[in-house]
């Protein structure tokens, strides 16, 4: 059923990381991997996710990874998964269940947080909440595309990742990977599809804050929307 009505699902899930992961991975798993960043993982280095108020060494280091929209002075790191990517742009919903045994539905455009004041949050998760289930609605058809922009061809993040179903008439939606603390989905700027990528990325980016070091991005992002808009027609 999600291979024939979830396509870019099963396309950004394949993306992902190697077999032998995914066979290992579960879907609460994958939603909950931390954002990335290099100086995340350096405990020498000051990083205000990890230990808050001690600064954020990225912010003037080696930022070619990292966010070009939606980051604050306090972080700029990117959220890593291909698959939550494909569960934004389907208006997928995650339910859980709180210490106390109440439960509840979060949406997936609502789940992920971005950095702010509180870096150190990644998720709208309280302390001791867990992911029960998640949730994809009715499918919409069209055509189904995920393209993944990496370093390597397998078992590598996203530069830029592009999530999209396109209908017939050219209209349709899409959300992008590896550009933010989050999947990132601008619906207001779905309504330019039809003229063209462009027109769809200078809405999806307005506001963004990119280094010189990851600028590149957001133009690539563009050229890769309009590659899956090609596929789509061709």
């Amino acid at each position: 059923t999600v291979r024939r009505d979830y396509g870019v699902l099963t396309r950004a899930i394949v993306a992902g990381a190697s077999g032998q992961l995914r066979n290992k991975a579960t879907t609460a798993g994958n939603l909950l991997q931390r954002t990335r960043c290099p100086y995340f993982y350096d405990t020498n280095q000051p990083c205000n996710k990890r230990r808050p108020g001690t600064g954020c060494a990225a912010i003037g280091g080696v930022s070619r990874q990292l966010a070009v929209i939606g980051s604050s002075d306090q972080c700029i790191a990117t959220y890593p998964s291909d698959m939550a990517v494909a569960m934004r742009l389907l208006d997928a919903s995650v339910e859980t269940v709180k210490a106390d045994g109440t439960t509840r539905r979060i949406a997936m455009a609502d789940f992920h947080r971005l950095p702010g004041d509180t870096p150190e949050r990644d998720n709208e998760l309280e302390r001791g909440e867990l992911i029960t289930a998640v949730t994809l609605p009715k499918p919409i058809g069209g055509t189904h595309l995920y393209h993944k922009v990496r370093d390597r061809a397998s078992y590598a993040f996203a530069i830029v990742s592009v999530a999209a179903v396109i209908q017939k008439d050219g209209t349709g939606r899409a959300a992008f990977g590896g550009v933010a603390a989050r999947p990132w989905r601008v619906e207001a700027a779905e309504a330019a599809m039809p003229q063209g990528a462009r027109a769809v990325a200078s809405g999806v980016f307005s506001g963004a804050k990119p280094t010189e070091e990851n600028k590149f991005k957001i133009l690539l992002a563009e050229r890769t929307l309009a590659s899956v808009i090609a596929q789509a027609k061709g």
